[in-house]
């Protein structure tokens, strides 16, 4: 199992994310998964997820902590909106977290979907998709090839390169169009998908049909289903998702009226 959002809301001060981090840690929890916006627009409108004035830290700075607080714990963005983002700064902060973590990082990535945050950023909201998988193809350019070059629409270099590498630079890819799926299946090591037993499994079927007519490197190796749940947890809802062939299970734990903590410790609980 793994924890998402609680580098946004009550849980954002050093001192509660030290202390959620080491009780993730110590639970047995697998992993620690940071959100992302970089705006909201305000007033708030459908289908932003939250108050423009609620806290949300950067994921990348946020995971930079929590990987200095723990050891063992794996940490993603739950998601990076990659359009939004310069690649090759991002591959470099990629590689830095990486490294500093001791290669328990893994790149969760989006395309987005609040047209009001990309304009603010000023980047383009309809190209989003393609706009994704070139950066992901540049970053990969950088992170592994021996002379990194890239010539694309929207990023292009060469004659350049980029220390440390990172050691694996795994990328979750997350979305449930047919898009994310197939950038999934081509480009992701994980797919890191969003519902409640009945939607995971339509979606997996979903997912099966594109892979049969999909090319997938074996370089990715087999793709590892992540899902955040979205319906209340119990031993046979857990067992359900399992079934599904779920690899992890990931949770919210401060989207509950329970104390964060009593929440992680009894989740944790019907697994162990």
């Amino acid at each position: 199992m793994g924890v998402q959002g609680l580098n946004a809301g009550d849980s954002v001060s050093p001192a509660e994310t030290r202390r959620l981090a080491a009780l993730a840690e110590s639970l047995g929890y697998r992993s620690w998964w940071a959100v992302e916006h970089v705006v909201l627009p305000s007033p708030r409108v459908d289908p932003s997820p939250a108050d423009p004035d609620q806290p949300m830290l950067d994921p990348l700075v946020g995971l930079g902590f929590v990987a200095a607080v723990t050891s063992t714990l794996e940490l993603g963005t739950g998601i990076v909106i990659l359009p939004q983002r310069n690649p090759l700064v991002l591959a470099k902060q990629v590689a830095s977290l990486d490294v500093l973590s001791g290669g328990r990082f893994t790149l969760g990535i989006g395309t987005g979907y609040l047209e009001p945050e990309f304009a603010a950023l000023g980047v383009p909201f309809a190209d989003r998709g393609r706009r994704t998988d070139e950066y992901i193809d540049a970053m990969r350019a950088l992170w592994f090839e021996d002379a990194p070059a890239f010539d694309g629409k929207y990023v292009s270099f060469s004659g350049v390169d980029a220390y440390p590498r990172p050691s694996s630079a795994r990328i979750a890819v997350g979305g449930a169009s047919d898009g994310a799926l197939r950038r999934a299946l081509t480009r992701g090591n994980a797919w890191l998908g969003i519902g409640s037993p009945a939607e995971t499994a339509a979606n997996l079927r979903r997912l099966r049909r594109l892979s049969a007519i999909t090319e997938r490197s074996d370089s990715l190796g087999a793709l590892e289903i992540n899902i955040i749940a979205t319906v209340p947890l119990d031993a046979s809802v857990v067992r359900e998702y399992e079934d599904l062939g779920v690899s992890q299970l990931i949770v919210y734990p401060g989207g509950s009226d329970l104390p964060v903590d009593e929440v992680m410790e009894k989740t944790i609980g019907l697994v162990q």
